[in-house]
């Protein structure tokens, strides 16, 4: 998913990228936005960071947060009582949680459609004030505890929880609020205001609007939550059971920053649950979702069985991760495919939507490619994530760990498939599992066409005649298009894959890895079963949100029925 992994480079080739760049891509000019990325702090040993945030673990490790479910400004238990365990140590558990049951998911529906109509009367500049306000909490006094509890929970090292839980999340909250007050700028023409006055308005969504987050980026939580809410909807905020706690630090910190009571109500349930009661709900505005593509199907296809009970046909904006290629080219600088790779294929433990799956590999490169990745791979610590010196950590949970080792069983077991590397798996003390690669001679193999969602990176070799055939494969062997990249200094082959390679990804890259996409940099989203490529961090997914109403102001009678020609 998003996040703001920067990659190192030589000043050789920034120079060669820049220049291969400049010819493939024709130059778009768009204006600066006038905002500016928020900083990622670099938790060196001694600084100010970094001591906050080793304050900020202990007192997260120290206790199991009991976190109610809120709906307006009620909290309830129930018994149907859930923990939240930490990936690389699942005896310990940092959160306990309830789920909602229908009966509260219906009090949740009536309580935020009720107060949809309320927050919708807020003016604009005043909800923006609250977003900055949220996002400047979120910089400061919560960013370290934010940064705990998505390593505890989520099994994020520092730096990766840095990106997300701190800059990314603080770049949703202001780069969406600096995008609504750019939209609104715009109004209609009036060629003669002084007879008539056009404008435009926007409004939300009368109802409420569903929001489904998954586990792997805290951030993706407040956006999908929070963005809707700033157009003025209201939303029930699904969190993932996997990343309870820090999504219930967002809720907080928006609570204490001045969103009222009701425009998000924090409602864990169970999916199926929660599915069915929202979209049997003739009040259902929308679904914001990321996930699997069969609950995104699942919850489509309700939403179609009941679309002649709703009030608004919903908007359906979903994200449901990819099958993400590296794809390299004869000319590629070698040691950026292989720096690249490692790490797109396995920070996080390849727990990111845009994370490299598959690769191809011209037989020409492929021995020092080969000792590179190797070497590389060998040189990775895996283990508790609050040790700095760790490269990644343990999966999320269970279900992932049996998911993953059953495709690197399954590399084991075939004839078309070798393991290169790795290949353990041990989940006595954490969900652990080695970053793994393996090569294939069978290009449209499962472990080359299906999501795995892991440290499990698979190459195919292709001869180096054979680069045509290839390259139509990254297309037509998987039903996903999220994120790719190319590597190669040929210019001619670059200006032809992009073009060639225009559908598989909905974001792209040249020499660089398919990781790192960074709000209002590189908007994020992909299309086929990918999802529907409404691009969170772009300025035009706040619009996907809102409900403009065109208005025209008459100043003069109508004193005629009739048009002057007729007389």
């Amino acid at each position: 998913m998003l996040s703001l992994c920067k990659q190192n480079l030589s000043s050789s080739f920034q120079r060669i990228g820049a220049r291969c760049i400049a010819s493939v891509v024709p130059e778009i000019k768009v204006n600066d936005t006038g905002v500016s990325n928020e900083p990622i702090l670099q938790y060196l040993k001694g600084s100010k960071e970094r001591t906050e945030l080793e304050t900020a673990l202990k007192d997260s490790y120290a206790q199991t947060e009991d976190v109610p479910i809120v709906i307006g400004d009620k909290e309830y238990q129930t018994k149907d009582v859930r923990y939240q365990v930490m990936p690389h140590d699942h005896k310990k558990k940092l959160a306990k949680f309830y789920y909602a049951d229908k009966n509260l998911l219906q009090k949740a529906i009536e309580t935020a459609s009720t107060a949809q109509k309320k927050w919708d009367s807020v003016p604009i500049p005043e909800r923006l004030k609250i977003w900055e306000k949220a996002a400047n909490m979120m910089a400061n006094e919560y960013r370290a505890k934010l940064n705990a509890a998505t390593i505890l929970g989520q099994g994020k090292t520092i730096i990766q929880a840095e990106i997300d839980a701190a800059a990314e999340l603080i770049d949703f909250f202001r780069l969406n609020a600096y995008f609504l007050k750019e939209a609104i700028k715009y109004q209609p023409i009036s060629e003669n205001p002084m007879v008539t006055k056009n404008s435009m308005r926007y409004r939300g969504i009368d109802g409420f609007i569903a929001a489904v987050s998954p586990f792997n980026f805290t951030a993706i939580g407040g956006n999908l939550a929070y963005t809707p809410a700033l157009m003025g909807n209201a939303v029930l905020w699904k969190p993932s059971d996997t990343a309870l706690l820090s999504n219930w630090l967002i809720f907080k910190i928006c609570r204490e920053a001045g969103v009222p009571p009701g425009v998000v109500n924090f409602v864990p349930a169970d999916g199926p649950v929660f599915g069915d009661t929202i979209t049997a709900s003739p009040h259902l505005a929308g679904i914001n979702f990321t996930g699997s593509v069969p609950t995104f199907t699942r919850l489509w296809r309700q939403v179609g069985e009941n679309i002649s009970i709703y009030k608004n046909f919903p908007r359906l904006i979903g994200e449901c991760g990819g099958k993400n290629y590296h794809f390299v080219h004869p000319s590629a600088d070698i040691q950026t495919v292989i720096n690249g790779t490692i790490r797109s294929a396995f920070e996080y433990c390849g727990q990111k939507c845009s994370a490299c799956s598959r690769m191809y590999v011209p037989e020409s490169l492929w021995p020092k490619i080969k000792e590179g990745l190797i070497t590389k791979r060998n040189q990775l610590k895996v283990g508790d994530p609050t040790d700095a010196t760790n490269f990644t950590s343990a999966v999320i949970d269970d279900k992932a760990f049996k998911r993953i080792k059953g495709y690197i069983e399954h590399a084991k077991n075939s004839s078309d498939l070798q393991i290169l590397a790795g290949g353990k798996c041990d989940d006595s003390v954490g969900y652990f599992v080695e970053p793994t690669i393996v090569e294939t001679k069978n290009p449209k193999d499962k472990i080359m066409v299906e999501e795995i969602f892991g440290p499990v990176l698979t190459i195919y070799v292709y001869k180096d005649d054979k680069l045509k055939d290839t390259l139509d494969m990254v297309g037509s062997t998987t039903s996903f298009a999220l994120t790719g990249a190319i590597f190669a200094q040929d210019e001619a082959f670059l200006r032809r894959a992009v073009e060639e390679l225009k559908m598989t990804a909905g974001n792209f890259y040249v020499n660089d890895k398919s990781t790192g996409s960074v709000v209002g940099q590189q908007p994020f989203g992909g299309a086929r079963l990918s999802g529907t490529n409404d691009k969170a961090g772009g300025p035009h997914y706040i619009l996907r949100w809102g409900n403009p109403q065109s208005i025209k102001e008459t100043f003069v009678p109508l004193t005629d029925v009739e048009y002057p020609y007729m007389k």
